[in-house]
């Protein structure tokens, strides 16, 4: 299971890890990062957040009024907001005061669907150990090259080596972090306690991590009783590791802008569940799956190997999402049957007219434009005529364009700037 954070989320910008951070922060870093947070807060109770949150809970419950438009720039952040152009001096307060920029940039720059939240957000720590065998890669020569699988299960015994995760909540280093928090931006931001609020599985990608992905293809056919034995321990496992998340009061209930799935938000006046008392059940959440590592094999097999499993996770779940980089034209037959599916992600390889006539109004239809147009040519006529072809064989369906897998832009942060333009008038436009 992968809980992902968003607010604060600092992958990708070079700045220091969190082992490198200060205890304090020094006077000069806080009164930059509250004059920071001041802006921030100016932003997020701007009227325009209020009528975007009001348009993604119509939007996630099939009742908007048009597709909604995200932008995450993701590895390209690095070349829109440099960790060179931070002032601050301590690494606890660089990597602070680059997420606030990153809301303020996104804001002047990104004119997108994105609600820039007036709050700040410290995450309850938590650390998950592996499952009884540590995942091996080559490393590529290139810096942000892609690094090969080394297995580390060769045979079926190995499987008796996996076990559930342990799961720890430090407390002490949470309250010191909302301790930290609340004195630097006392009276200018809000600052939230918050749970874990992205709840997504990934069973696949776990399990091809520690036997390899060329060699689970080959077990798909030489060997398909180990691969479902496989699929079996993590599905329980996950199971395990929920009812511990659970036991440690570390859920969140997740209504109110979290990210979910493969890029959608999770603004919601279905959730949580009629009955909620306060304490999060697993009825009150959205959650989501996905196999991308079989983007290649059949719907036969998807299902089989990677769908049986997901499903069962999956059904306790208020609402879910299913699907990220992979190809779901040939699959949505099974995909559709999911439990409580709200949100299905349609790749930039996807067929989408197939796909909408598929999904119809069932579902949201998240599609993913291909990120490429960021890198090479620019070619703003080609763009527009790109996007407004998908907008057309989507007509009819609840619409959701994000662009994300947006690993740079060559050096050009103003071409992000021109693809929100672009798509905003294409969904204006109708």
């Amino acid at each position: 299971m992968l809980i992902e954070y968003r607010e604060g989320d600092t992958a990708g910008a070079g700045l220091a890890p969190r082992a490198l951070f200060e205890p304090a922060i020094s006077s000069g870093d806080r009164a930059l990062l509250r004059e920071l947070a001041r802006r921030v807060a100016e932003v997020g109770n701007l009227p325009l957040m209020e009528e975007r949150r009001a348009l993604w809970r119509r939007h996630n419950a099939l009742r908007g009024e048009r597709p909604m438009l995200l932008v995450f720039p993701e590895g390209a952040w690095r070349e829109l907001l440099p960790a060179s152009h931070m002032r601050c001096q301590g690494h606890r307060a660089r990597a602070w005061e680059w997420s606030l920029r990153q809301a303020l940039y996104h804001h002047e720059h990104l004119h997108d669907d994105t609600v820039i939240e007036p709050r700040w957000v410290v995450r309850k720590q938590v650390r998950q150990s592996n499952w009884g065998l540590e995942p091996q890669h080559v490393p590529s020569a290139q810096a942000t090259g892609a690094w090969a699988f080394s297995p580390v299960i060769h045979r079926e015994g190995d499987l008796d080596r996996l076990h559930v995760p342990a799961v720890t909540y430090d407390v002490p280093a949470t309250e010191r972090e909302l301790a930290l928090a609340q004195e630097t931006f006392e009276g200018v931001l809000p600052v939230e306690l918050r749970g874990m609020g992205v709840i997504s599985f990934h069973l696949m990608a776990e399990y091809t991590a520690l036997r390899g992905l060329e060699q689970t293809m080959v077990d798909m056919i030489e060997n398909p009783a180990m691969l479902h034995r496989a699929m079996e321990i993590l599905e329980r496992g996950h199971q395990a590791l929920i009812a511990r998340y659970q036991a440690l009061g570390l859920l969140q209930v997740n209504n109110d802008g979290e990210y979910h799935s493969s890029g959608g938000v999770s603004y919601s006046d279905e959730l949580p569940a009629a009955g909620y008392d306060g304490t999060p059940r697993l009825c009150d959440l959205w959650a989501s799956a996905e196999s991308q590592e079989l983007a290649q094999v059949s719907p036969r097999m998807h299902a089989a190997f990677a769908l049986a499993y997901e499903r069962r996770l999956l059904e306790p779940f208020g609402l879910t999402g299913y699907g990220c980089c992979e190809d779901l034209t040939l699959k949505l037959q099974d995909v559709l049957t999911l439990p409580h599916l709200r949100r299905v992600s349609v790749a930039p390889t996807a067929d989408v007219a197939r796909c909408a006539e598929q999904i119809g109004r069932r579902c949201i239809l998240s599609w993913k434009p291909q990120p490429a147009h960021l890198v090479g040519q620019w070619d703003e006529g080609m763009l527009r005529g790109y996007l407004h072809s998908a907008r057309q064989a989507a007509q009819g369906t609840a619409l959701e364009i994000i662009l994300k897998d947006t690993h740079t832009c060559e050096g050009h942060p103003e071409r992000f700037d021109a693809w929100t333009r672009i798509a905003s008038d294409v969904v204006d436009a109708g």
